[in-house]
This record gives C-alpha cells, structure tokens and sequence, in this order.
C-alpha cells in the first residue's frame, strides 16, 4: 500500500495513509524524508522546516500558521498548527469559471411523477404535526392504520415529530412555518396529513399559506381541537389518503428530475482526499444531466469560501455568497460564540487540524461546476445547477435543511461513522475501508477504495449507478433500520 499522498504541488506537508513510525523513510518526488515522531494515518507530516508563524499548505491552499518551530519528517497537528482565520473578510470577484467535460448520458431511474412535475423517490405517508404537542397523537393515528389497513403498496409510514411550532419567535418561528410547509410538498410524500392542536403560534390557517398551491386531493389538514376525537378523525382521512395511493405507480423518468444533498460529518483527514472529491465527480456529473445538487453547512465553508465565491456565475450570485458567509458569523457573534471553534473532537481524532482544512475538503463535495444559486433555510430549489444553502453543519439539521429544499436523497461522507439518517434517504458514504467493514450496519457505499485499487472515474461510475438503485427504490441502511429524523434550526428564545 502506498504510504503516503502529496495533494497539490504546492503543499508543504503530506498525509499519511496508514500508520506510520518513527524512522520510517519517505521518498517524496525524489527527497528522503525521515519521520522523527509516530504520525497515525490520515495525520499530516511536514515536508520541508517550517519556521514558526510560517504558513503551512494542504490542497495547494493555507491551513493554518505553525504555532512552533515545525521540523521536516515532525507530525503536524493541534500541537503546532493554528488556524489563520479572523473575522469578515473584504472579498473580490474574480470569476474562474471552467467548462466541464462531464458526458451527458441518457441515464433514467424510476420514479413517482407528481402532478407539479416534480419526481419522488419514495412513495410514503407522512403526518406532519403543527406542534409537537400532537406528535402522539400523529403517532396512534399511524399504529392504528397499520393495524387496521393494508398499506403494503406505501414504501413508509411516519410522522416528521419534532418539538417546535409554539413558544418561538421571529426567525424561529418563521423557520418552523418554512421547514413544515416545504415537507408538506415534498416529492418523496404521496400523502400528507398536516395535524395541528388548534391553540399553537403556527397556526393552520398561516401554514397553508405558506404551503401554497399544492394537491389539494393528497394534502390535508386536522385541528385536533376542533373535533370530538382526533385519532378517531384522523384516522379516517389517512384511510382515504392511503386508498389514493393505491394507483401510484413507478415510471422511468430522467436523472434530470434528481435533486440531491452533499453533506459530510463526523470527517477524518481522508474525507477530502477520496469521498468527498467522489461526491464533486457525481455532482458534476449530475449537473451535466440537467439536474441539481445543494451544497450546505456554512460555518464548514469558512477558510475556503473563495473557491465558491470565483466560481459564482455572476457577480449577484458572488454578493450573495459574500452575504451567506458574513451572516453566518454574525450569528456566532450574535450568541458570543467563537466563530473558529471547530473542528469537532472526532474530527481532530481523525487528522484534521483547522477550520480552513476541514472546509477546504468539505467544499469538494461541490466538484467543480458554477454556483447558480443561494438559497435561504427552508428555500425549495429555484433552478438546475449547483446550489448553496443556509445551514449550520449539524448532522441531522443539515441533512433536514437539504432535504427540505427539495432533495429527494442526501449524500452523507463520513471518516468516523453514524447510524443516523434524514426523513429523505440518506446514503452514508465512508471515506476508508476500515470503517466501511467495521460498520457496515450503517455505511452503504466505500469512498476508501480510492486509496486502494479503484480509479476516480470508475468509482464515480460505481455510485452514480447505486444512487440510480436506490432513488428506484432499493433500501437504504438506515431506512433498514428506520432511523429517520427530522430536525429544525432554532437559534432564538422559547417563551
């Protein structure tokens, strides 16, 4: 196996791909190089002295300052490495738009048309509580469906629980009436129950409007306090909604029509050298097709947000980048928050160091098509193309948030593992092997083959044709499981 990967010409430390000890030498494009300390895999080792206060590099971009005298063959780590962020930055547009050679291929998978013209993945039943103080109800409703009715024919059942929708305000609450009005509508739901208690702020009357035009035969609402007995009521309309969707049937449409969520968590060092550049392929990929991908998780932007910002497709789309990223410190700053304080302990575990490191893996889930768009939480997709979203990096909130814009599947890299997935179907892509056949309970495709044996091309080819599996209806390891959650960003005060 090889030992280790120079990313970029520029670099002054590599990364070890495997466990390496002192007085092992590396023959690095010609240089002998002897380690003078044990370095994990994943770790950084430097190249060359780096004075302290000098910048060290990794994917040709800084990841930091030595904090220490660094010498050649010494691990580089929370030791004598420190971020170089500060606060809001000045930004210039300078537009670095390339074309892709990515082939168009005619490519379909079979999928729910929905009347709008948007595709669902899945066909399922959804009770969509108002507040959380009917999620039990919502939940009886469904025992009793089940227990009562053939729903063979539906691929699931479920509430979409959560504990918001009374007691907020401002931006919560407005975030809350967004977040349950775009799953109201989103494709992978045949039929929606939308259940409210009657005495709650996010009252029906205003989640309707902001629901908008939908179908009206496969929506429908329930204020519990209107009626003797709400489960007996409640029952009788997801009766009707799942003899409805008796005559749904899948059809082969377009891969187009997909519209998927790049998320990443709980990282290692080796998630932007293989998963996530796997997901930049697909992403690519996809975009040449016609269709859509979100890139999300803000906060894990900050220190490579140039590489966005240049590859904007006109100068209101930069502004609006510019705008996404100085908001989101803001909100730190708002709740006396340091704005650097990542990355997670997991993520230190696993080799990263910095901020700026981990963002500059983390935005190559992107690949390298043009950001069209900058959607706001809650924000359904406007346009094909490669999109940004307002979101923090929190696993279950991003991957909620990218599943409430519209996605039908979310893409999940890890280096570490979890067992946790969205509302939508969230595929768990490891960026090592290790990890993929030590929990393979949770993980659904290996990124970590790349260091192996695969070629990029090919494994790209690899996981365009298991996402076309699944969003045909092949199961998830999650969705085995049924782990499934919604969760929705609050950030203000619960009276």
């Amino acid at each position: 196996m090889i030992e280790y990967i120079k990313i970029h010409k520029d670099d002054n430390a590599i990364v070890a791909l495997k466990d390496l000890t002192q007085g092992t030498v590396l023959d690095v494009e010609g240089t002998k190089i002897t380690l003078i300390q044990d370095v994990p895999a994943a770790h950084k080792v430097a190249l060359q002295d780096i004075p302290s206060g000098e910048i060290v590099r990794k994917y040709g971009f800084p990841i930091g300052h030595a904090k220490a005298d660094i010498k050649q063959g010494e691990h580089i780590h929370t030791q004598n490495l420190k971020t170089g962020l500060s606060d809001n930055l000045e930004y210039s547009y300078s537009p670095t738009q390339t074309k892709l050679e990515s082939e168009k291929s005619p490519k379909t998978f079979l999928g729910y048309p929905r009347k709008n013209g948007d595709v669902g993945i899945r066909n399922e039943l959804w009770i969509i509580p108002t507040v959380g103080c009917v999620n039990g109800q919502a939940k009886r409703i469904i025992e009793l469906l089940k227990a009562e009715t053939d729903t063979s024919h539906i691929d699931d059942i479920m509430v979409l629980s959560h504990q918001y929708g009374c007691s907020q305000l401002g931006d919560d609450h407005s975030n809350t009436r967004k977040a349950l009005a775009a799953a109201a509508n989103h494709p992978n739901a045949g039929a929606v129950l939308v259940l409210g208690l009657g005495c709650e702020n996010n009252q029906i009357k205003e989640l309707k409007e902001e629901i908008g035009e939908c179908d009206q035969e496969r929506v429908r609402f329930l204020v519990s306090q209107d009626v003797e007995d709400e489960v007996e009521t409640g029952l009788q309309i997801v009766k009707e909604l799942a003899a409805i969707m008796k005559n749904d049937e899948r059809s082969q449409v377009p891969v187009a029509k997909l519209k998927i969520g790049l998320k990443c968590g709980g990282s290692d060092a080796f998630s932007g050298i293989t998963a996530n550049p796997l997901l930049g392929a697909f992403s690519d990929w996809l975009i040449a097709q016609g269709g859509s991908t979100i890139l999300t998780e803000v906060p894990e932007m900050f220190g490579a947000e140039t590489t966005l910002m240049d590859r904007a497709k006109d100068a209101v789309v930069f502004e609006d980048i510019v705008t996404l990223i100085n908001d989101f410190k803001d909100y730190f700053r708002r709740n006396n928050q340091v704005i650097y304080e990542n990355p997670s302990p997991g993520n230190k575990a696993g080799g990263i160091t910095t901020l700026e490191e981990k963002s500059l893996g983390c935005v190559q889930k992107g690949g390298g098509s043009t950001v069209i768009d900058v959607l706001n939480y809650g924000d359904a997709i406007k346009k094909p193309g490669l999109s940004l979203l307002w979101s923090p990096g929190n696993d279950l909130v991003a991957s909620s948030a990218l599943a409430l814009s519209g996605c039908q599947m979310v893409l999940f890299t890890t280096g570490r593992g979890t067992p946790f997935g969205s509302f939508v179907p969230t595929m768990k892509i490891s960026s090592n092997s290790s990890l993929f056949n030590r929990k393979k309970n949770w993980m659904d495709f290996n990124a970590g083959s790349l260091l192996e044996s695969k070629s990029m091309k090919e494994l790209c080819v690899e996981l365009t044709d298991f996402i076309i599996d699944i969003a045909s209806g092949q199961e998830l390891k999650h969705e085995i499981s049924n782990f499934k959650e919604l969760a929705i960003f609050k950030s203000g005060v619960t009276l």
